[in-house]
């Protein structure tokens, strides 16, 4: 990546986003801490369930209210929070200044529109751009994203286009404003493997282009090898660690980590079963004194479910949410004996 000396284009301050409803209060987004820095991707990772799509709807302001509600943290961007400002300024900011790219296509384009008048119609919005030119600007965007035969192509339905071809549409519209901050929502979900490559190549050379920062929100761990600078991996609304993509792949601290790499097939080894991670996540309804994660670790220890850990930092920037690295597993941090034993 260019090197932008760490500008900070997006940061994450302890946001709590829960759901109050009949049945209880669900803590979807429960006090999660991040920086996004110009021209790099960060990576958010985890199962189903834990929180990476609200974390996304939260900072697009974009949460169904009620019953959700951002009920604490805030999130900085170009020196304003955007949990604060007015729904009016808040819709120049989202499509424009930061867009991002739905998990289904299908459900996100209007099915009965042209999906090129549907990136010319953000373009008028947030341009001030006249029609033709909108169109136009629409139609080179679709060739941007490698569309063929662009000016046809935007003059059809969704329905007449392939999923892979409604990915390259939704991720046209994404960018036609030129945004400073891109979210993929699980942006290669439901495609098959050699259009995931191309889509991902194709995020990465228009970022590099661009100068954009990046958050993919993703359950695949080969996306984020392959495409992230930072990853958080997060777990029932918590970020359980943080760090360099590096760090983080080869010595990873936390034992939910350790246990979503070890369920990765290893081409160096001979496997007759995958590692699986016993249990499962728990419930947002539940109030959970300790750490989220002890039901289902194998190094849990009395104070794990008595306890919540704070997130301990490194010198390197590597963040861990675990009692196992304090002295004595409850006192002071020490990084210097961490081991994954």
């Amino acid at each position: 990546m260019a090197d932008y000396h760490k500008e900070i284009v997006l940061e994450v301050k302890g946001l709590k986003t829960h759901f109050f409803t009949k049945k209880g209060v669900s803590k979807a987004v429960d006090g999660i801490d991040f920086v996004l820095y110009k021209g790099e991707t960060l990576g958010i990772v985890g199962e189903s369930g834990c929180g990476k799509s609200m974390t996304s709807l939260s900072i697009l302001r974009l949460i169904p209210s009620p019953p959700g509600k951002i009920v604490e943290g805030s999130i900085l961007f170009k020196e304003k929070d955007l949990v604060s400002v007015s729904n009016e300024e808040m819709r120049k900011i989202r499509g424009n200044e930061i867009s991002m790219i739905f998990q289904e296509p299908m459900t996100s384009l209007n099915p009965v529109i042209p999906v090129g008048e549907q990136i010319a119609e953000a373009i008028r919005l947030h341009q001030k751009a006249g029609k033709k030119e909108a169109w136009n600007k629409a139609v080179d965007m679709l060739k941007l994203v490698g569309i063929p035969s662009a000016e046809k192509r935007a003059k059809q339905e969704p329905f007449q286009l392939s999923g892979g071809m409604r990915q390259r549409v939704m991720i046209a519209m994404a960018l036609a404003c030129t945004p400073e901050v891109l979210i993929a929502d699980e942006p290669t979900t439901a495609l098959d493997v050699t259009i995931q490559a191309q889509i991902l190549a194709l995020i990465k050379d228009l970022q590099k282009q661009l100068g954009m920062g990046v958050v993919m929100i993703t359950h695949d761990l080969g996306v984020v090898a392959e495409t992230c600078d930072q990853v958080a991996v997060m777990y029932a609304g918590h970020i359980v660690e943080y760090g360099p993509t590096e760090k983080i792949f080869q010595l990873p601290k936390h034992p939910y980590t350790q246990g979503l790499l070890d369920s990765l097939p290893k081409i160096n080894e001979d496997q007759e079963e995958l590692r699986t991670i016993p249990g499962n996540v728990p419930s947002p309804f539940e109030m959970l004194k300790g750490c989220r994660f002890a039901s289902r670790c194998s190094h849990a220890k009395p104070i794990c479910s008595e306890k919540h850990p704070e997130l301990l930092v490194s010198e390197e920037g590597h963040s861990v949410r675990c009692w196992k690295y304090t002295d004595s597993w409850g006192k002071t941090p020490n990084w210097t004996e961490v081991s994954q034993s």
